[in-house]
Formats: structure tokens, sequence, C-alpha cells
């Protein structure tokens, strides 16, 4: 039999041993406290921060983050096919043009193609450069051809009979003078003919000079938001060269956004002469009904009902009076009836005039 004393003790032991157990379980924690694991986990690298917003030096990064979301306003290039033949017709052109008016071996290739923000372009562009304004006149909308300075001082040297090789040296900050100005005016009023060429083959429209600005302050002709199509060319002449630049905004292109949509790549728009004499010789085998027509009587429902069989119908018509023939309403020829191998035949005396109708 067990000693009371004995089992107290045991159950005061158990009961510290509880208190102990209970108490390395719990453990209280302070507000504010946080572990150095918990802190890692919870900070980002600056890769990652870079990767959110959008920054990074990848090329996916305007793809990503915040940029992304700036970035969606954008039209997309690809959205307008037509204007690339444009463009590529535009080169074709470009090169013969420029041969002749330099008289140098000209190489006329399409740099790049984007889309881009009017204001950030400007804000984009070095001083002092020549920035020419001109007008779609049956659209009422402007755009802009920009010439950079090596193509400046390439195009005064070439015309002024530079010898061949390198360009000369630009001083840099120096405006241009009168000459230089005047000499680049030619050659932006050839670009803009052959561009008019160009573009003539899908919508009529002609691309008149307006004026030439050093400040892209007094260059502004839409908003700065406002999202413009940016086009540049690359023109080398034997060594010399440069960048010759069309911005042009999308509300310019708008009259004729239909039309650059399509995806027809041919040099003649929505035209298939394969399919046009296909057409044409069908339509000459139509047959179609001639109906002869003697002048209307006015008769009375009562009298039409008193018809029978044998009663004759008097028209206030003479042998010699005109007959009309009409095809599906419409009248072709006048003629005289008569008979002929015993069948009622119509000699045509006159053609109608064709009216058609309006709606």
């Amino acid at each position: 039999m067990a000693n009371p004393a004995e089992e107290q003790s045991t159950e005061e032991q158990a009961e510290a041993s509880t208190e102990e157990t209970s108490s390395e379980e719990v453990t209280p924690v302070n507000e504010g406290e946080v572990s150095d694991e918990d802190n890692l986990e919870g900070e980002l690298s600056q890769d990652e921060i870079d990767s959110l917003l959008g920054i990074a030096g990848s090329p996916q990064a305007e793809t990503t983050g915040i940029q992304s979301v700036i970035n969606s306003s954008r039209v997309s290039y690809e959205r307008l096919p037509i204007l690339g033949v444009i463009f590529d017709r535009l080169v074709r052109n470009l090169s013969t043009a420029l041969r002749n008016f330099t008289g140098e071996i000209v190489d006329v290739s399409m740099d790049k193609v984007d889309s881009i923000r009017f204001g950030d372009y400007m804000d984009s562009l070095p001083l002092p450069v020549l920035i020419n304004l001109f007008e779609a006149e049956e659209w009422g909308s402007s755009a802009l051809v920009t010439v950079d300075t090596p193509l400046v001082y390439s195009i005064v040297d070439i015309l002024l009979g530079g010898r061949k090789g390198p360009g000369i040296t630009r001083v840099e900050g120096r405006p241009y003078t009168s000459i230089e100005r005047s000499l680049v005016e030619r050659m932006v009023r050839l670009v803009l003919e052959e561009f008019t060429r160009a573009f003539s083959l899908f919508e009529p429209v002609n691309f008149e000079f307006k004026g030439m600005e050093t400040n892209p302050r007094f260059a502004t002709i839409v908003r700065p938001v406002n999202t413009c199509i940016l086009t540049r060319l690359r023109i080398e002449m034997e060594g010399r060269g440069g960048n010759l630049e069309f911005l042009i905004p999308y509300s310019t292109l708008e009259p004729v956004r239909n039309k650059l949509l399509q995806m027809v790549m041919g040099e003649k728009f929505g035209h298939d002469t394969i399919w046009e004499d296909h057409l044409g010789e069908q339509l000459w085998g139509i047959h179609v009904d001639l109906k002869a027509e003697l002048e209307p009587v006015n008769i009375s429902l009562n009298e039409i009902m008193k018809w029978k069989p044998g009663d004759q119908i008097l028209f206030n018509e003479k042998p010699d009076s005109l007959v009309t023939l009409t095809c599906g309403n419409y009248p072709l020829f006048n003629g005289k009836l008569g008979r002929k191998e015993g069948n009622v035949s119509v000699k045509i005396e006159e053609i109608r005039k064709l009216h058609t109708k309006t709606r």
C-alpha cells in the first residue's frame, strides 16, 4: 500500500513539469517585433523594383510593369499595313529623285518605323535641327519632316561642289545660314513631291510645304500627348548622309484610316484586272427581257368589268405611231410597228437617253 506522503510529492512534481512545458510552448511576442527572416522576405531587390516599374535596361522593360500601362495607348504601326507599302514605294522613288537632284549615287533605306507621342519626339530632338511643316490640303491637317544636321551639311556640301568622301565637320551649336536653309528646302520639296506620288496610288492627296522651323516649340501641330507615326529614312551619298524623319500624327491619317487598314499589298489598291475581264465577258452574254409598249389609255374599272371575249380595245395609236422599247422599266429605243415573215416587228427609229435613278 503506497504512502500518502509519496503520492502527494508525485502529484506536485507532475504539476511542475506541466507548467514548464506550457511556458516553453507559449512565448509572448511584443508588438512591432519582426524576425530577421520575415524582414528579408518582405523586401524587394532593386531589379524587382525596376521590373515592376518597367524601367529596367532590358528590351522587355517597355512591355512590363507600369511602363506597359503608360504605353498601352500607343497605336501599333502594324495596324496600318498600307502605310508600309507607301513608304516602300517612296524609298524606291526617292533614290532616283535624289540621284538626279544631287548628281551623286544615293542609297535610301527605311531605318525605323514606330509610334511615339508628339511631345516625347519633340523633346528628343537635338538642337539645332530643321523641322519642316507640310499640310495635306484635302484632309486639312499637318505633319512634319525633320532633317538632322549630318544630312543638312551633306546636302549643302554636295550641291555647292564639295569633294567626295566623309562630310565636313560640323560646328556644334551654330545656327543654320539662309543658304543652308534654302538648299534643304529644295530637297524637302522634292521629298514631298515623291511622297505625294506614292500616296496618290491609294488616295488622291497633295502634300504642300508650309514652312521651316529650327525651334521645336514653334513646330507644334498637335497636343503633346497625341500619338504619331515616326518613319526614319537613312540617306547615304558616297560616305556622307544622315537621317530624314517623317512624323505624321495619327489624327492626320484619320480620313484615310479605313484604306490604310486594308491588307492589299499591290500597286493598285482594290483593282483586280483578271476579275474585271471575266466579269465583263460574262455581262455581254446576259439575256434580258425587252418590251414594246404602246401609249397607255385610261379605262374605268366599270368598263373593264364589262369586257367579254371578242371585245376590241381602242388605243390612241396610228399605224405610223412610235412605240417604246423598255428593259427593266428603263426606256431604251423608239420604233415603228410592222410585220416581217409573219411576225410582229419593231423598226428602231431613235435611241432614248438613259436617265439613271439617283438616291
